[in-house]
């Protein structure tokens, strides 16, 4: 499948927020939009006064490219959160934050959501003692969440737990250092994902069109 392979301080650039592309250097205050915080391109320095639709189209962007993932898929996520109950755009993250890539690095075992993309696609990651991997495997609340015995020794996973332990994970994943493993324990309420810093009542509204 493709996939961007670009350089991602470009991505966060572009949009004019922290898409958390990068692990510890965003940590440590060595984010690219506040350093330049202007688009790239020739024309420096410039920002274009969006249109409403213009809006729209950046808020799809930033979580697209946040969670790593292309525009069909994308969109199917949306059509798919669009027939369950509940709130649209609320049930899209949740959609999102269910992804396998995605739970690897909220647990603590990649320092960014493509390195938990990568463990998961070289077939490093269980999901309740069972090897899998495809990234966008939809976790269950209840399943359990380790790492192959090879993995746990990499350099990149000890640097990334060690990460994790400094920021703090979510509530909704419980993990354990004694047996490097984590429980998905439940989807997460809209004011529990305060570091996803979109509006996603805008992309609702662009789908909708």
């Amino acid at each position: 499948m493709a996939r961007y392979t670009g350089p991602v301080d470009r991505l966060s650039r572009r949009e004019g927020r922290n898409l958390q592309l990068k692990g510890e250097r965003y940590y440590k205050g060595k984010d690219p939009k506040t350093k330049r915080p202007y688009p790239p391109g020739m024309h420096v320095g410039q920002r274009i006064k969006l249109t409403p639709f213009g809006i729209q189209l950046r808020e799809k962007q930033s979580l697209r490219r946040m969670y790593g993932i292309l525009e069909k898929q994308f969109r199917n996520y949306f059509s798919k959160a669009d027939r369950y109950r509940g709130v649209t755009g609320t049930v899209l993250l949740q959609l999102l934050e269910a992804r396998l890539d995605n739970v690897v690095y909220r647990v603590g075992f990649a320092s960014t959501r493509a390195q938990g993309r990568q463990l998961v696609n070289h077939g490093h990651v269980r999901v309740n003692g069972r090897k899998v991997d495809i990234a966008s495997y939809d976790v269950k609340t209840g399943d359990t969440i380790s790492l192959s015995d090879k993995a746990k020794a990499f350099k990149p996973v000890e640097e990334a737990l060690i990460l994790a332990e400094k920021k703090g994970r979510k509530s909704w994943v419980e993990y354990s250092d004694e047996s490097r493993a984590a429980r998905f324990l439940n989807l997460p309420a809209r004011e529990d994902l305060d570091d996803i810093e979109v509006n996603e009542q805008l992309i609702v509204e662009f789908y909708s069109r």
